[in-house]
């Protein structure tokens, strides 16, 4: 039997979204989610600190049994506790900051390309960035994928992802020494292969063979729940900036410098411009600061601190603020339509 007199508080790290039909309880430290009715979403926010008794007797005891099952349901899934004093466990604080001016970027790459990769690897650390996504389109040797990875060796990124064409060189048994020598190398994705596979290496590191076919930056804006992203880090970003494009910079296969290389705006090709001068441009961080709470539907989602966001394929390409056109997720019926 439930003390009435007690204060349910969830977890700081458990955050409620409202969605449109159904709402979301985002727990952070887990990295999870779990769905709840917006009656209780509506009781976990709009009469945070109330005791059972009062929140009884603000819906004039009509739902007594409902409520008394949501609490069981949080309590059953570690989501909250009883306590009597609600103002010692303050909410947790979603600021995001980030000093670096990049924190992560993307390199495409194909059998035209000319890229200096030392030239853009040392503008890309002097802006601090991190995270670094390399996409071959086309076969590309062990030798050239050993030679740009040296030159990272001793920069500032701290994750390097590569998708790289299926050949006869890029077997499990070539890449994995790949993947153990360089440890700021996160994942190995190999497009266009005979079959899907994954082997994640005792570091962490992920090796993974798919059979689609990756030959343009096209394949980029996809929205699915595999994408999606629950810690801290991406959830408090999501409250003020764009969750694909913040602090990120990019350059296509024909050297243009892009806040994604599906995009069509270039700000200077990196044979010509730096990467400092191309950030410095008035317009680089228009996009940056467009979140989930301005964007059409997508502000009505459940899923919208969580998942990441496309001004690239956008359902109306002449309103900035438009759904992604590749999520087929509906937040009114809480239904993802079929391919």
């Amino acid at each position: 039997m439930q003390d009435k007199s007690r204060i349910f508080m969830l977890f700081a790290c458990c955050i409620p979204v409202l969605g449109a039909r159904r709402s979301t309880i985002c727990d952070l430290q887990r990295q999870t989610f779990r769905f709840i009715p917006n009656g209780l979403h509506e009781i976990l926010t709009e009469h945070r600190g109330k005791t059972v008794a009062g929140i009884e007797a603000a819906y004039g005891h009509e739902y007594d049994a409902e409520i008394a099952e949501y609490f069981e349901f949080l309590i059953a899934h570690e989501l909250g506790f009883w306590c009597d004093d609600p103002d010692c466990f303050p909410e947790i604080d979603l600021t995001w900051k980030a000093p670096e001016r990049i924190t992560n970027a993307i390199l495409d790459v194909d059998a035209e390309s000319r890229h200096d990769f030392d030239k853009i690897l040392r503008e890309l650390d002097d802006l601090g960035c991190k995270a670094l996504q390399i996409r071959f389109y086309d076969a590309v040797g062990l030798a050239e994928l050993e030679r740009v990875l040296e030159l990272a060796r001793y920069g500032r990124l701290r994750s390097i992802d590569l998708l790289v064409r299926y050949s006869e060189e890029m077997a499990e048994v070539d890449l994995e020494p790949l993947l153990r020598k360089h440890g700021r190398l996160s994942s190995i994705v190999v497009h266009s292969a005979p079959e899907d596979r994954l082997k994640r290496l005792p570091s962490g590191a992920l090796l993974s063979y798919r059979t689609k076919s990756v030959d343009s930056p096209h394949c980029c804006g996809e929205v699915h729940p595999r994408y999606f992203v629950t810690n801290i880090g991406c959830f408090s970003e999501a409250q003020k900036h764009n969750t694909c494009l913040n602090k990120k910079i990019s350059v296509d296969t024909r050297g243009e410098i892009k806040n994604c290389p599906s995009l069509a705006r270039s700000f200077g090709n990196i044979r010509t411009t730096s990467l400092h001068n191309a950030l410095a441009h008035r317009d680089f961080r228009e996009l940056w600061s467009i979140n989930k709470d301005r964007i059409d539907v997508c502000r009505d989602c459940e899923f919208r601190y969580v998942c990441t966001d496309c001004r690239a394929y956008i359902a109306e390409p002449q309103n900035l603020y438009s759904k992604p056109s590749k999520c087929t997720y509906d937040p009114y019926t809480a239904a993802w339509r079929s391919a």
